[in-house]
């Protein structure tokens, strides 16, 4: 068995019998045992009671964090025109079309968020196979098709997360970074399990929200109470 770090040791005898506690409690724990020597990624996890083959229990979203995310996040723009102008004016990284597709296809993907017009959607749809695995895929229903570009690449580069379940009825996202005050992380998780409530489908029967946890990028995860998640 491999022997633990002192940082390690020291992370996991804080969290020792610390579960189901408050938002406050948790972000307090694993703020106060990021110690990484970068600042750590506060990451949360959602346990869902849905089986997303079905699509009447797939849930996805959208969620404008309060406090941001902390992350420099890269912003891809398939648009013609006066379009791509307002992308690029919107603060844009990389805008194009079909030269876009290639560079895609290439296998060449340096940015985080893809947003398209609609007239684009057909440049794009072949790139499904590259982009879909990576939840890249543009999709109105979360506002990355639009025509509204400027306003599209502003709230990604503002905080604004996308979320979507995976295969195993899990959520997660980054809600900001270890630096942030403790009360401005409360703020970002809270306003994320709130969105996922929100997001609950139709044809979800049960128990819809399981468990949530928290964590650090090098850190161990405290569970939160879910009775009290949303609440504050």
């Amino acid at each position: 068995m491999a022997k633990l770090g002192k940082r390690t040791r020291a992370a996991r005898e804080a969290f020792a019998g610390k579960d189901n506690v408050s938002v406050e409690e948790a972000v307090a724990l694993v703020k106060g045992n990021a110690n990484a020597k970068f600042d750590e990624t506060v990451e949360i996890a959602m346990c869902l009671g849905v089986d997303p083959r079905h699509a009447d229990q797939m849930v996805r979203g959208v969620v404008g964090l309060p406090n941001g995310t902390g992350k420099d996040v890269r912003v891809a723009v398939f648009a013609r025109g006066p379009k791509a102008d307002e992308a690029k004016e919107a603060g844009a990284d990389i805008v194009g079309a079909e030269d876009l597709m290639e560079t895609v296809q290439g296998g060449k993907i340096e940015f985080d968020r893809c947003i398209a017009t609609p007239d684009m959607m057909p440049i794009v749809g072949r790139l499904g196979k590259v982009l879909g695995p990576r939840n890249l895929m543009p999709n109105p229903k979360v506002g990355t098709v639009t025509m509204d570009v400027a306003d599209a690449v502003k709230a990604a580069k503002g905080g604004e997360v996308q979320f979507k379940v995976e295969k195993a009825g899990v959520v997660h996202a980054g809600v900001g970074k270890a630096s942030f005050d403790e009360a401005k992380l409360v703020e970002n998780v809270r306003a994320f399990i709130g969105a996922v409530q929100k997001a609950k489908p139709s044809g979800s029967k049960g128990t819809y929200v399981k468990k949530i946890s928290l964590s650090s990028t090098m850190g161990p995860g405290v569970s939160i109470d879910v009775a009290t998640a949303g609440e504050g």
